[in-house]
């Protein structure tokens, strides 16, 4: 898997956030419901996308988080960089320091294309893109939630 878990679950909660835009806060306990993700780990999920602006978060009764500006200024590898950082575009798939064009590793030249194509990808993509079709989105959400329980 090239995005760990946490990535993963900050990427669900900003997509759900994006597909919820024009609300005001959103408490992290009805993400974490609807996720399906741990309240504590969420929380802390959150924190780093906070911490990097992207998202804004409110204390208090009627606190929560919603995303920092429009879900369409937001990209995919916004939310990465946030949790994961940009090792995905920078390092060596077998996690060999030193591999480069001089000293490259077995998978460098197949890896080297699809780094680009997935830096691409991951620059072109909003999370409003990503948002897409508010029900469809929930359905995958829901989906993925009984997957992650069993």
């Amino acid at each position: 898997m090239l995005l760990s878990k946490t990535c993963i679950y900050g990427l669900r909660a900003s997509v759900l956030l994006a597909a919820k835009q024009g609300t005001e806060y959103v408490t992290i306990r009805e993400l974490s419901d609807e996720l399906g993700i741990s309240f504590h780990f969420l929380t802390k999920v959150l924190q780093k996308l906070t911490k990097s602006e992207l998202l804004i978060s409110y204390k208090g009764p009627n606190g929560g988080v919603k995303l920092a500006k429009n879900a369409a200024a937001i990209t995919f590898m916004d939310v990465v960089i946030s949790i994961d950082g940009d090792s995905i575009v920078h390092e060596c798939a077998l996690g060999l320091p030193g591999c480069g064009i001089l000293k490259p590793c077995p998978l460098h030249s197949q890896w080297s294309g699809l780094k680009e194509n997935i830096l691409t990808m991951m620059t072109t993509i909003s999370l409003a893109d990503l948002a897409g079709n508010h029900d469809d989105i929930y359905m995958l959400f829901q989906e993925a939630k009984k997957l992650d329980m069993d």
